[in-house]
């Protein structure tokens, strides 16, 4: 078990080479639980490569991190029950209907009396009556809604979203962010959310960091980064200076 007990994200010299490049370059991160973690940066910063790391999709080239106390190497299993995960684009079982994609989520993820939990759940997301719809015949924002039933059906302590509002049309980011803010609230999650929209973490985080060409330049609270900074510079000014760096 790590000695980080506020923290339930640490990771600790974490880096990722291909070919003795840097994906990720000894990124040191703590998130604290409670947070919503917005991770900000470019298209091919190391933001999905840190997400896949963290889910033990990847091992790292050197470094650590861990989930709730647990190595996500050393105690993979026990790191995985701790997390839920919507990756960019979710893979479904197109022929199959929501509760049969979601019953075979539930299971993967040792959950007991699916039934139960997926009625809840979609309660929960205000998405009840399309149990029996196949996939294939959802929209983009239907299928959003989906793949973070799957990710928060075992009640998982850390959420992972890895640009969440991909594809999504202004109803469906709007729907989004309210889903965040509530499994925030009233599921007590901790979100770590990559993303390269300003306006999303404006709206929805705690706390931000920019990462640039895998290197952490900047991290604070979303709160002390809007004071730190006068009323004239935006955020996207932050994220550009941070980038200038």
């Amino acid at each position: 078990m790590d000695q980080h007990h506020d923290f339930l994200i640490v990771t600790d010299g974490l880096t990722k080479k291909y070919n003795t490049v840097p994906a990720l370059d000894n990124l040191n991160l703590q998130v604290s639980r409670g947070e919503v973690f917005g991770f900000l940066g470019h298209n091919g910063a190391g933001k999905t490569t840190t997400v896949n790391i963290l889910t033990s999709l990847l091992v790292p080239t050197s470094g650590r991190a861990s989930i709730c106390g647990f190595d996500v190497q050393a105690e993979s299993k026990q790191a995985r029950g701790k997390i839920g995960y919507l990756p960019e684009n979710v893979k479904f079982y197109e022929d199959l209907t929501a509760y049969e994609n979601l019953e075979f989520f539930a299971r993967l993820s040792g959950v007991k009396h699916p039934a139960e939990k997926i009625s809840k759940v979609l309660a929960f997301l205000d998405f009840p009556g399309i149990e029996n719809k196949k996939l294939g015949e959802f929209s983009k924002g239907m299928r959003q809604r989906i793949g973070i039933a799957q990710a928060i059906i075992h009640e998982p302590e850390v959420l992972f979203l890895d640009e969440p509002t991909s594809g999504l049309d202004p109803m469906g980011i709007k729907h989004l962010r309210e889903v965040i803010l509530r499994l925030n609230r009233e599921k007590g999650m901790t979100i770590f959310m990559n993303t390269h929209l300003l306006s999303e973490v404006a709206r929805t985080c705690t706390t931000i960091g920019v990462l640039n060409h895998g290197r952490l330049v900047y991290k604070d609270s979303l709160e002390n980064t809007l004071k730190t900074f006068t009323d004239d510079v935006s955020l996207e000014t932050i994220y550009l200076d941070t980038l200038s760096e």
